[in-house]
């Protein structure tokens, strides 16, 4: 069985919307990542992984994105506590909205060009 977690790439010249992961969060917390969350029975049946992101990045960042939205990639990874998790990633647009610190799982959020992202992702792994 596997948790299914959606996250959007929402890009703004040439920089991504990224979040900090809360501090009470059970996996990751701290961490560097795209806004998204997982996929629950209330979602929508219908592109149920959509519908889901567009819940989700409304409640983290405060924003509306648009329907339309492509599929980049998904992968495996295995949370903190054991669980294996599906991880589908899709590029996003803003409809409407200028993001905020919406939910207690997000500490921050912030416009990052790709090379901050990977300084700061190269940072966290040399802490581990």
């Amino acid at each position: 069985m596997f948790v299914v977690n959606v996250e959007g790439a929402i890009e703004r010249d040439g920089r991504y919307l990224m979040i900090v992961r809360g501090l009470e969060e059970s996996h990751a917390p701290g961490a560097l990542s795209f806004p998204g969350g997982k996929v629950e029975p209330t979602d929508e049946p219908e592109n149920a992984l959509e519908s889901t992101l567009l819940r989700e990045i409304s409640e983290e960042v405060g924003v509306e994105i648009r329907k339309k939205m492509t599929y980049v990639e998904s992968r495996l990874f295995d949370m903190d506590d054991g669980s294996k998790v599906l991880n589908v990633l899709f590029l996003c647009d803003i409809e409407a909205g200028t993001p905020f610190v919406g939910s207690e799982e997000v500490q921050s959020v912030r416009w990052m060009t790709p090379e901050e992202i990977q300084e700061q992702l190269d940072q966290a792994s040399r802490h581990y």
